[in-house]
């Protein structure tokens, strides 16, 4: 990573060609600073003056309270929290992506800039998210918050509370990011730290409302949608802003940039919030009649005003920055920023404010842990009907499903031709994630740990191997426009830097991939990791993740249609595939063989009858890892060989046409010698 000491190649500030007037307008009085301080105090007093009038709970006689400082301070911290995460998520987007970068890779002035105010804004974040965790045991425990300052209880809480858990990890990512962004001076780098950025909010949707209840697992994913689009949102916003006070060049790039951000954010906030409240409301006349409700109701109201001033943005004030009018833009942004803090201030309070009373039947302890229920055992019919989509991975297969196909139609307008064996092997191995991630095997594998084991070898090895041959990187590369000499490098231009990027040459280097893929199945299977990521919805999630980036990486060095970073010769290849096959076959038969289960509370606690013998299941899963390589191993081979008669023949093609060349060469020279001959023999000719 560059060090911030060095100074920045040719990264002296340029006139925006948009702007026509260059220095500095003297008569708007708002800083970008201004503009950012005045929105915390806004969320602050927003979020602290709902929970006052709002109150967390019903109070029971005889049961300690926190105290008024608690119930005042928690929601009015978190508030100033979730504002400091949306900047700095603003910040490094703005760093990454927004504000275009120089030729040379480096970034610009205004991504300067950006990355060293998210630095400042991620400090905020880090601060305020470990002093969360006082205030969260506090009120769970009902005691002020000076007792519960003692590390025994700080202790004690990080290891029972998913809140808690959730304040420590964004506070140390937000330490991280803080510490690291002194040191980046390149759009690749910021772009890691923004990743970091949105993990880091994951934690917060498994805590509050969203784990409480039935449906949680749906109720989760929505939140996730809802944190990430509101921080891009936000964020976006403020970063845009600063961009505009700064008068960076290309601003009016900038702009399209952020309204194609601010657009799919504000979708994906509103239909979010919409199915979050959905769950929580039992009846309509719970909207106006509970606090819980009319509060979902002003926050409702704050988005529609929102939406329609981005809808004014869109309409006048975007076409005024194409024209050099920058004033407009200021003046209508400034507005939204206050209105999205004060609708921060209103989320943070209403994540605190009890839901309505449910209706029915309470949900029964499974529904509590998975968030459904299994009617009986697994079969071949409940397996291939029992779907319950996955409002995450289920929805980027089909995303990733569609994009591709709209690139193969591309291609074919452009006259370029795409092989049909790639667009089949992409959307085979899109459905294979689908059925992994939303069908009954879903269901059931996050319950039995057999089921769990077929899944987590469809999601690391079978998909993963038909993604790649889809060749996704080559098809976008083909299908986007690539930026001019005089353009600003567009998103063609990002893809080709990430793929020379140190980082991607480091991931795909062999000994690091064959590293991930067999170490992590004994690290993950084989330590407490593994009790801690199944019980939880999150957990579950970033399992599925990590199987498939895994297993994306490590078949993508060996078969790979897209160019890997590194060219590796064939021997190469089939030795990282059968090398891989004793560890493997080492894992099945050491569970095959365990005495023991893992994950023992979790899976005696769900209670499933037909659930008997826990480690039982354990061996018919290790069983299934031990059996189910053959499979994928098949397909490799196929598509190894494939390759290599590919190349042979391209091979003996380009052989053919140099001896042509060489051939036609030695036929031309003897020509040439013959006709000087003939002149020398001419009479007349000396």
């Amino acid at each position: 990573m560059p060090i911030s000491k060095t100074p920045i190649p040719n990264a002296t500030p340029t006139a925006d060609p948009t702007v026509t007037d260059p220095g500095r307008d003297r008569s708007d009085p708002w800083s970008v600073t201004a503009v950012v301080l005045a929105a915390a105090a806004i969320a602050l007093c927003v979020a602290a003056g709902l929970a006052a009038i709002a109150p967390p709970r019903v109070q029971v006689a005889g049961l300690p309270t926190a105290g008024e400082f608690t119930d005042l301070a928690l929601p009015a911290v978190k508030a100033i929290v979730d504002f400091a995460a949306a900047v700095t998520v603003g910040w490094l987007l703005a760093a990454a992506w927004l504000a275009p970068a120089q030729r040379n890779g480096f970034l610009d002035v205004g991504g300067y800039r950006a990355i060293k105010a998210a630095s400042l804004s991620a400090t905020v974040w880090a601060v305020g998210s470990f002093a969360l965790i006082p205030l969260i045991l506090s009120d769970t425990l009902g005691r002020p918050v000076n007792q519960s300052l003692s590390a025994d209880w700080v202790i004690s809480g990080i290891s029972a509370l998913n809140s808690v858990r959730a304040a420590l990890i964004a506070g140390i990512a937000a330490l991280l990011i803080a510490i690291l962004a002194r040191a980046v001076l390149h759009p690749g780098w910021a772009a890691v730290l923004l990743v970091l950025a949105l993990v880091a909010l994951v934690p917060q949707a498994d805590s509050g409302h969203s784990a409480s209840s039935g449906d949680h697992d749906v109720a989760v994913d929505s939140m996730i949608y809802h944190l990430v689009g509101i921080s891009l949102w936000v964020g976006g916003l403020v970063a845009f802003l600063g961009l505009a006070r700064q008068r960076v060049a290309h601003l009016d790039v900038v702009a399209r940039r952020y309204s194609s951000i601010a657009l799919v954010a504000f979708i994906a906030v509103a239909a979010s919030g919409f199915g979050n409240a959905w769950l929580r409301i039992t009846y309509l006349s719970d909207l106006w009649t509970t606090p819980y409700g009319r509060l979902v109701l002003l926050k409702a109201g704050l988005l529609t005003v929102l939406g329609i001033i981005g809808y004014l943005h869109r309409r006048h004030t975007l076409p005024a920055v194409a024209r050099g009018e920058r004033r407009p833009l200021i003046r209508l942004a400034v507005v939204e920023v206050l209105i999205m803090a004060a609708t921060i201030g209103v989320a943070s309070a209403l994540a605190r404010t009890a839901t309505p009373p449910p209706s029915g039947a309470a949900p029964s302890d499974l529904e509590l842990a998975l968030g459904f229920s299994l009617d009986g055992p697994p079969t071949p019919l409940s397996l291939a009907l029992g779907w319950r989509f996955d409002w995450l991975l289920g929805t980027a297969s089909v995303v990733a499903a569609v994009l591709y196909l709209i690139g193969v139609r591309r291609l074919r307008r452009n006259g370029v031709y795409w092989p049909p064996g790639r667009t089949a092997a992409w959307l085979v191995g899109c459905a294979m994630l689908l059925i992994a991630t939303s069908s009954g095997l879903a269901r059931y594998g996050i319950a039995e740990f057999s089921m769990h084991m077929i899944e987590h070898m469809v999601l690391g090895m079978v998909a993963p191997i038909l993604l790649v041959l889809g060749g996704p990187v080559t098809l976008t590369l083909r299908a986007l426009p690539a930026a001019g000499r005089d353009q600003v490098p567009g998103l063609r231009e990002g893809i080709v830097s990430a793929m020379h990027s140190r980082f991607v040459r480091f991931v795909t280097h062999p000994i690091v991939v064959f590293v991930l893929f067999v170490v992590s199945f004994y690290l993950l299977y084989f330590t407490p990791l593994f009790e801690i990521m199944i019980t939880s919805h999150v957990g579950h999630v970033l399992m599925s993740v990590h199987f498939l980036v895994v297993g994306y990486l490590y078949y993508w060095v060996i078969i790979g249609v897209d160019p890997a970073p590194r060219q590796l010769s064939p021997f190469v290849k089939l030795a990282m595939l059968l090398g891989a096959l004793p560890f493997h076959a080492f894992f099945g038969l050491a569970l095959m063989n365990s005495h023991t289960a893992m994950a023992a509370d979790y899976y005696t606690g769900l209670g499933l009858p037909w659930v008997t013998d826990l480690v039982a299941e354990q061996r018919l899963g290790g069983a299934i890892a031990w059996g189910a390589t053959e499979i994928p191993i098949i397909i490799v081979m196929i598509a190894l060989l494939s390759q290599w008669a590919r190349s042979d023949e391209k091979e003996a093609r380009r052989s053919d046409r140099k001896g042509d060349r060489g051939a036609d060469e030695e036929l031309d020279a003897y020509n040439r010698m013959l006709a000087q001959l003939a002149e020398r023999d001419t009479p007349g000719r000396s």
